[in-house]
């Protein structure tokens, strides 16, 4: 009995000791940064920006800032006495022309489908905030982000009124309702477009990447 115990201490000591170099051998492995086979993994966290990520994030937040936008027009329409989807309306003369705008045209089936283009639009433009903020103001903070978001709203509405759809609209639809400031007051306009940059800057940390990382016990 005396002897088994003996023998048991014995091969429990070598275990321990067989334990302790194996565990001194894997931490070595991982300080050199080494993986198996003693090949360095590929990590993400140095492999640099993470696009295709952002892009992505974007799109989903470029939603809730298209509804965001969507819900300031809304509102602030109503306040104005005036018709709750006028921005959708002067949107969508862009396909039915002035058609969208006569107070008679009331088919509800169009007008959601407005709705729904228009966050579609957004869910488009959410991409590039995203990828921008993502590259250019991560570490920026929130203020930061607002600023940048406020320049990069400001530059798609210029862009968009008044670089595409102020020749795009008259040549293929004979109108230029979306840029007519009796139709849709250029402020109107402009402050859409800072109320959806203001929504990405302050959902960006949802879609922000963050490298998973393997928590290896503490030596």
């Amino acid at each position: 009995m005396s002897e088994t115990l003996t023998s048991k201490r014995a091969r429990l000591a070598e275990l321990r000791a067989e334990t302790a170099r194996i565990e001194a051998e894997l931490d070595a492995a991982v300080d050199a940064g080494l993986g198996e086979g003693g090949i360095a993994p590929r990590d993400w966290a140095h492999s640099g920006y993470y696009l295709t990520y952002y892009a992505t994030s974007g799109f989903f937040l470029g939603m809730l800032g298209a509804i965001s936008s969507l819900m300031f027009n809304i509102i602030g329409a109503t306040l104005a006495g005036k018709d709750p989807l006028q921005l959708i309306r002067v949107y969508l003369t862009f396909g039915l022309g002035a058609k969208a705008l006569d107070p008679a045209f009331d088919d509800n089936l169009a007008l959601a489908m407005g709705c729904v283009l228009y966050i579609a639009t957004g869910m488009l433009l959410g991409v590039v905030f995203q990828v921008i903020l993502g590259r250019y103001a991560s570490k920026a903070g929130l203020p930061g982000r607002l600023l940048w978001a406020s320049a990069i709203a400001v530059a798609v509405w210029l862009v968009n009124f008044y670089g595409l759809i102020a020749w795009l609209q008259p040549l293929l639809f004979g109108g230029r309702w979306i840029v007519d400031d009796s139709q849709l007051p250029w402020w109107v306009a402009l402050a859409t477009h800072l109320v959806f940059g203001w929504t990405m800057a302050v959902t960006y940390p949802w879609g922000e990447f963050r490298p998973y990382r393997l928590q290896t016990e503490a030596r």
